[in-house]
């Protein structure tokens, strides 16, 4: 049943200063590194000044290692993989970490990030994590703690069930178009439920610890840290939390039982990542912190996400009158040769436009192409065929455009590895709640350019417009 969004100030308020300064106590004892999985690029949505490295060598794992941060980002882009693909990067990087943090001397967490509305290989990436955990170190993992709260996106959990905004509703998330998505479908917005349903029955509802909201707003820390300490056998804790400062609470009680010893796997959207980490919040970026080289070429916008968020914010952003659009027929995907002209000619007319200084947005038709079997991996090699075509769009321009915006998942990700041949980026923070911005490397197709990295179930119907315009000034 939907709720009303005057039900997030129906809770008492918590002296959010007070709780600032006993988890900033917490944060300085703990010395594990935070290893941030990330399953798209958009899981940087909520931090600034952090590194994200698009490889799992051992050399970009022992940078992250030795950053004064206590977190640093692999982007493992594993929502666009198979279940197979899925599996080997996940041990390929364990492996990675374990050892160099044996060498670093130091201990780690994983934080397995990936969507606020529940999509992506789950159980499967928490599962091998937990399992190579536990042989390279020797140790237990107790429970795996899931937090799918993300403020900048509108996702709120509230007595167990995880809520999406849309406007003035707040939605159960298996009503969603999200819950529908062809390769990862839901039918469960009780988490508890979902735990159940994805785990296949192997973790029961009733076996699963709820982090109620009348305890965090009751700043009850001993009751959730007694409730922490008394999970074991993997089983599984879910976090309700309708703001930040309820984070911040589980956070201080998560700290001090992972000082006596518990050890979790975590499963979360972006929000509890930057608390964990103890990321300041920012204001929102200004174009001349993202814009470090001028030039007078045009910038462009690649849409590839199919969400009806999405669908609408492109019909607004086609209200800007000194941007051109060029319609990809994705449509044509299943014949090669076709496909590889109708690339050819929007490639085209991109690099007319962008040299004329004009900004261009490239989108793929809006229908949804299926494949033509229910099988959830042949539509997932579908999308990624069409998503790699969108990215050589960017990567093959002869051209240096003014900056890059890239809209969905899938596509973001393959702009950023492919395209841009970004190996670490810098996030230099968000150009609107909830969309990143990253500053490509040296290393990278087009140095030192501003790539914003916008979700697909991210936004107002206005904030592709306004984000643009902001860059196009």
């Amino acid at each position: 049943m939907a709720l009303k969004i005057d039900v997030l100030q129906s809770y008492p308020a918590i002296d959010e200063n007070a709780v600032d300064a006993l988890l900033s106590k917490e944060i300085e004892k703990n010395n594990k590194k935070i290893v941030v999985l990330d399953d798209d690029p958009t899981g940087v949505q909520t931090v600034h000044d952090i590194s994200v490295y698009t490889n799992w060598s051992k050399d970009s794992i022992a940078k992250g290692f030795a950053e004064k941060n206590n977190l640093f980002y692999i982007l493992t882009n594993s929502r666009g993989f198979t279940t197979a693909e899925t599996e080997k990067a996940h041990k390929e990087i364990a492996a990675v970490v374990d050892e160099v943090a044996k060498e670093a001397g130091k201990e780690y967490i994983f934080i397995s990030r990936s969507d606020s509305t529940l999509r992506g290989h789950y159980p499967l990436e928490t599962i091998i994590l937990k399992e190579a955990y536990e042989k390279n170190t020797g140790k237990k993992a107790d429970g795996e703690i899931l937090c799918p709260f993300f403020k900048e996106g509108g996702r709120f959990t509230i007595g167990d069930v995880h809520y999406v905004k849309d406007g003035e509703d707040l939605i159960p998330a298996a009503e969603t178009e999200f819950a529908k998505d062809k390769s990862f479908g839901y039918k469960s917005s009780n988490l508890k439920e979902y735990v159940e349903e994805k785990t296949g029955g192997a973790y029961k509802k009733e076996n699963v610890t709820a982090i109620s909201l009348e305890d965090i707003h009751a700043v009850n820390i001993d009751k959730i840290e007694e409730q922490l300490m008394a999970v074991k056998d993997f089983n599984k804790i879910i976090v309700n939390a309708i703001d930040y400062v309820d984070v911040k609470v589980f956070c201080v009680a998560l700290f001090r039982a992972m000082a006596k010893g518990k050890t979790f796997v975590f499963r979360t959207a972006a929000a509890i990542v930057k608390v964990m980490g103890g990321v300041t919040d920012q204001p929102l970026l200004t174009r001349e912190q993202m814009v470090v080289k001028e030039i007078d070429n045009g910038g462009i916008v690649v849409v590839g996400s199919h969400t009806e968020k999405t669908t609408k914010q492109l019909e607004m952003l086609k209200e800007i009158s000194n941007m051109e659009f060029v319609e990809l027929d994705a449509t044509l995907v299943r014949d090669e040769e076709a496909f590889a002209k109708e690339v050819e000619r929007c490639l085209a007319l991109e690099e007319k436009y962008i040299k004329a200084g004009t900004s261009v947005c490239v989108y793929t038709t809006r229908a949804l192409i299926t494949a033509d079997t229910d099988d959830k991996e042949d539509n997932l090699r579908l999308a990624v065929k069409i998503s790699d075509a969108v990215q050589s769009l960017v990567g093959r321009l002869s051209i240096v455009p003014s900056f890059v915006i890239a809209k969905g998942g899938i596509t973001s990700s393959d702009v950023g590895t492919k395209a841009l041949a970004v190996q670490r980026a810098n996030v230099l923070g968000q150009i609107k709640p909830g969309i990143p911005v990253w500053q490509t490397g040296e290393e990278s197709k087009f140095p030192l350019t501003p790539y914003v990295i916008f979700p697909g179930n991210v936004g107002e119907v206005s904030t592709l417009k306004e984000a643009a315009e902001i860059l196009m000034k």
